[in-house]
């Protein structure tokens, strides 16, 4: 009998059922509804506000990240630029010096800021002496 009135009152408050009540039951069960709706209202405000802070703080921190970076950029770019100085400088210098025991290679020097094409390769297959030979030596090869 409990079980068939909370059923009841289940599909009441989804508007069915309603023919045998009076006036003053359908106020009641209005307010019921507007009851639940506040409490319904006020929980999805509160998830909402609560992923708002949390997108916020995120957001900040990836600031703040995005700031450090910035500052490890200019200060790689810096490094950079004192490291070019100091091969120009080296260059002037062995140019200037014609005595010089070890001179600087300009060629080397003009490679250091090209740019470098480096491959993979995939790795050759061993044979069974060189495999025998490698745990010979104590190595061990995949």
């Amino acid at each position: 009998m409990i079980l068939s009135l909370q059923s009841d009152a289940c599909r009441q408050l989804m508007g069915e059922q309603l023919s045998g009540l009076s006036v003053k039951d359908l106020h009641n069960l209005e307010k019921q509804l507007e009851m639940s709706l506040e409490v319904v209202s006020a929980k999805k405000k509160q998830i909402f506000s609560d992923e708002i802070e949390e997108l916020n703080l995120k957001g900040n921190a990836m600031h703040q990240e995005n700031i450090e970076l910035h500052q490890k950029i200019n200060l790689l770019l810096q490094e950079n630029n004192a490291l070019r100085k100091k091969i120009h400088k080296a260059r002037d210098v062995n140019e200037g010096n014609q005595y010089s025991h070890e001179p600087l290679d300009r060629a080397i020097v003009r490679d250091v800021f090209a740019p470098s094409n480096l491959r993979l390769s995939q790795p050759q297959p061993q044979s069974k002496e060189a495999r025998l030979e490698a745990t010979h030596l104590g190595l061990r090869l995949h």
